[in-house]
C-alpha cells in the first residue's frame, strides 16, 4: 500500500505512479530475483501520447524492461479523435486479434486498435514502450488475452481492490471478473465491458488519493 500524493494531470501519469512502480521491480529484483518478468504490461501508453514518452516508455527506462501500453480508453493526440470515422473503424473489428493503425496527423503509426475478444465491442489501445516492437506488442497482449483486458493486468486490478476491501474494510461490489463459484468452468463469453475498468469513480471518496499502484507483468513469452 502506498500514498499517492501528486495530482492526476493528463499526460503526467508517470510522474504521479511511476516511482512506486520502478521501487516495486526494485524489490522483487532483490527479494525474487528469479521471479523477474521478461516483459512489463502497463495499464497505460507508450509512445501513443503527447510527447511520445507515456508512462510504459517511462516505466521501461528506469527499469531497463521491455514494456509494452496497454490503454483502454484512446488517447486523442496528434490528430487522433474517438469520432465518428474511428467509431466506424472499430465496428469494422471482427472477430479476436482484428486491427487496424493509429495513425497521427504526423503520419507516424503511434499503436494499434486491437480487438481482443470475439465479445467485446471495445478495442484495446496498444502501443511500443521499451525494447519491444508494435508487432511484438500486439501478438504478446493478444496472447495474454482470456477476456478484453490482458490477464497480467486484469488480475493486478482485481487483486489490488480486493486488497483494499479487506484492509480498509470498504464496502462494494466483489471484484471485477472475480468468478463467485472457484469451480466454475471458465465463462466462454466477455464479462461486461464495465467491469475490467479502473474504480474511477466508483472508487471510496477516502481512496481519491491514496491506493495500490497496480504493476502488471507477464512471464516468459515466444
Amino acid at each position: 500500500m502506498v500514498s499517492l500524493t501528486a495530482p492526476y494531470v493528463s499526460g503526467f501519469l508517470a510522474f504521479r505512479e511511476v516511482p512506486f512502480l520502478v521501487d516495486a521491480v526494485r524489490r522483487l529484483r532483490e527479494k525474487e530475483p528469479c521471479l523477474m518478468p521478461q516483459v512489463l504490461l502497463v495499464d497505460g501508453n507508450g509512445v501513443l501520447h503527447h510527447r511520445g514518452f507515456g508512462v510504459a516508455c517511462h516505466l521501461g527506462v528506469l527499469t531497463d524492461l521491455p514494456c509494452v501500453g496497454v490503454a483502454k480508453k484512446l488517447l486523442q493526440v496528434d490528430g487522433l479523435e474517438n469520432n465518428a470515422q474511428h467509431k466506424e473503424k472499430i465496428q469494422l473489428l471482427q472477430a479476436r486479434g482484428d486491427s487496424f493503425p493509429l495513425m497521427g496527423g504526423s503520419g507516424t503509426i503511434l499503436g494499434m486498435a486491437l480487438k481482443s475478444h470475439d465479445h467485446s465491442t471495445k478495442p484495446l489501445y496498444v502501443s511500443v514502450g521499451h525494447k519491444m516492437s508494435l508487432e511484438a506488442a500486439m501478438r504478446l497482449t493478444l496472447g495474454c488475452c482470456r477476456f478484453r483486458i490482458p490477464e497480467p493486468v486484469r488480475q493486478a486490478d482485481i487483486r489490488s481492490r480486493d486488497y483494499i476491501r479487506r484492509t480498509l474494510g470498504v464496502p462494494g461490489p466483489p471484484a471485477p471478473g472475480r468468478e463467485r463459484n472457484q469451480k466454475a468452468q471458465r465463462p466462454k463469453a466477455c464479462p461486461k465491458e464495465g467491469s475490467e475498468e479502473p474504480a474511477g469513480s466508483s472508487r471510496h471518496p477516502k481512496l481519491q488519493d491514496t491506493g495500490p499502484v497496480r504493476a502488471a507483468q507477464a512471464g516468459p513469452c515466444c
